[in-house]
């Protein structure tokens, strides 16, 4: 049985010393390269890959690690995993690279499909969001004191909405056309599914493409906080199912009082 209230805080130090690494190339002139499917990578990637997937190792020895950066783990080894560590060591490179801050650190604990577990950590913003089945959600910024998190109820007034910063598209548009009033944030990285969580928006539909990695972390605190990310067939969200780490479309909701399978 694993033991959350002991791997929250260890999991939390990691994100902060990987975001502290970060932070150390974010203040030089860093150079950018493409991978192979174009998308960017710095060397804060990296840096931070290997001091999350080092000390996730020594932690837990028998837990297993995929990150974004270590994703050629065939499928076949990886689909025998029970429980297993999901990492984006640097989700929103295209908003690191922009310099707005809006980052973040990405570590999720998978189990039996589920993301069961997530610590989010915004190095420039020096915040913490870290959640876990049956703890709730809390938030921390800075050294000030870790607040408990909730996501709200759906309000009586215009919905707030959060979309992509960097990911912008037309099927976004249509969906925003039938929500009615709203008013819109653009917003990079876990960020949009944090403010979800903190009760401070109310859906957060996603409509382009996305990786596992992207999404586990931000699930397992929204989810602790009462809200859901849901596939649009309003399904949860499942993780290492297939051998494509490729995430479908999806939707973090609060409030799940509401039809939104009759906006798509």
């Amino acid at each position: 049985m694993i033991d959350y209230s002991e791997l929250i805080p260890a999991v939390v130090s990691i994100s902060m010393e990987a975001g502290r690494e970060i932070l150390e190339i974010y203040r030089t002139d860093f150079a950018v390269r493409k991978k192979d499917d174009r998308s960017p990578l710095t060397a804060a990637d990296m840096v931070a890959h290997s001091v999350i997937v080092e000390r996730l190792e020594r932690l837990t020895p028998t837990i297993p690690v995929l990150s974004e950066e270590s994703v050629s783990i065939p499928f076949a080894t990886r689909s025998q995993w029970q429980a297993y560590w999901l990492v984006d060591p640097l989700d929103g490179t295209r908003e690191f690279i922009k310099r707005n801050g809006e980052f973040t650190v990405n570590i999720a604990l998978i189990e039996s499909s589920r993301p069961t577990m997530g610590v989010i950590c915004a190095p420039v913003l020096d915040t913490i969001y870290a959640g876990a089945r049956g703890f709730g959600s809390w938030k921390q910024v800075g050294a000030g004191e870790q607040e408990t998190i909730m996501v709200r109820e759906l309000p009586e007034g215009a919905l707030i909405i959060v979309g992509s910063r960097s990911h912008h598209n037309d099927a976004l548009d249509e969906f925003l056309e039938k929500v009615g009033d709203y008013n819109l944030i653009s917003m990079g990285s876990s960020l949009k599914s944090c403010l979800i969580a903190e009760g401070k928006a109310d859906i957060y539909p996603r409509f382009g493409p996305t990786s596992e990695w992207d999404t586990a972390a931000a699930q397992a605190v929204v989810e602790a906080a009462g809200g859901r990310l849901v596939t649009m067939d309003m399904q949860p969200m499942r993780y290492n199912t297939k051998a494509s780490t490729l995430n479908p479309h999806f939707m973090v909701i609060a409030d799940m009082s509401r039809d939104w399978s009759s906006l798509l």
